[in-house]
């Protein structure tokens, strides 16, 4: 017959409780992991049924010659339109203009809206106003931007033509044609897309810049810091997710650019301002080649995919900490 001592009675005691709560403690956690996956099933399945299949129909489209009309049969190819895409002329100059496009578009909109973001944050709650202003060009179309522009840019009769005219910095109103000249013209449709969305990096740069911790910098100053000093060594280092965020969302925003280039030139003069989103669209449409525009796609998507990659690495660097 076995004999319980009175300690290990009371450690049976003791513990029996504690194993109770726990296990519903266990029991709560599992109810509300299942409540939350129950909860994204109806975004899931949203986001397969519109995103997913879409982008797997995409792809697999790329590997076949495919019929403009309905119904007509499909052929498999291969990689044929991947060949003939990267051996067209067009597909190469217009890959070379979306990158410069991209570059032109965002180095000035982070330069621009860090400058405005770092003078907001030194007015403090005096800018609130500036600040509300400063984003009402987030609030415009851009096919409205592009068509506002249009008339701004247009040689003849444009008002920035005018007005430089007027300032005797130009000797006739027509000297610069902006949308007309195949040399300037991608510059020029870059103009109201930077005017577009400057006030968006400005927004997020100036909403990282308020968790920058300022006695670090205090710290900086009382140690004889400049300024470009304390920017460049501590703001910009600390900003690095901030910008990676940034730079990747407004980088894939302007790489895809269409309706304002469309608006402003449909891809003239003389194709100069022909990016991938236009080609893609009118070899798909104009030119009725489904299978070749989805080749294109599907690199034009790669590629941003890979951009995207390497700035999360090379800026944001996941795992590292700025010193």
């Amino acid at each position: 017959m076995e004999t319980t001592t009175p300690l290990a009675t009371a450690g049976a005691a003791h513990a029996a409780p504690a194993s109770g709560p726990g296990r519903r403690a266990r029991s709560k956690d599992q109810g509300d992991r299942r409540f939350a996956l129950l909860l994204m099933v109806p975004a899931a399945l949203f986001l397969a049924a519109f995103v997913l299949w879409p982008l797997i129909r995409f792809i697999s489209d790329s590997f076949y010659e495919i019929s403009p009309f309905a119904g007509a049969p499909r052929t498999f190819v291969g990689f044929a339109n991947y060949a003939t895409a990267f051996a067209s002329e067009a597909f190469q100059s217009a890959s070379v203009r979306t990158v410069v496009y991209t570059l032109v578009v965002v180095v000035a909109e982070f330069v621009l809206g860090l400058a405005v973001a770092l003078l907001f944050t030194a007015l403090g709650r005096r800018s609130a106003v500036f600040r509300t202003i400063f984003m009402y060009p987030l609030m415009i179309a851009p096919v409205v931007a592009g068509l506002l522009w249009r008339f701004l840019l247009i040689d003849n009769f444009g008002i920035i033509n005018q007005f430089l005219f007027e300032a005797h910095i130009l000797s006739s109103p027509d000297q610069i044609q902006w949308l007309s000249n195949p040399d300037i013209a991608l510059f020029s449709v870059a103009i109201p897309d930077i005017w577009l969305t400057t006030s968006f990096i400005t927004l997020v740069l100036f909403a990282g810049l308020q968790n920058v911790p300022g006695d670090v910098i205090e710290a900086a100053r009382i140690d004889g810091a400049r300024y470009p000093r304390i920017l460049f060594s501590i703001i910009i280092p600390l900003l690095r997710p901030v910008i990676a965020v940034a730079l990747i969302v407004r980088g894939i925003d302007a790489a895809r650019a269409f309706d304002i280039i469309l608006i402003q030139t449909d891809g003239g003069p003389q194709g100069s301002t022909t990016t991938l989103s236009l080609l893609i669209y009118r070899t798909m449409t104009r030119f009725g080649d489904p299978g070749l525009a989805s080749a294109m796609g599907t690199v034009y998507l790669l590629a941003m995919l890979a951009v995207a990659i390497a700035a999360i690495m090379l800026i944001w660097r996941p795992g590292s900490s700025a010193r």
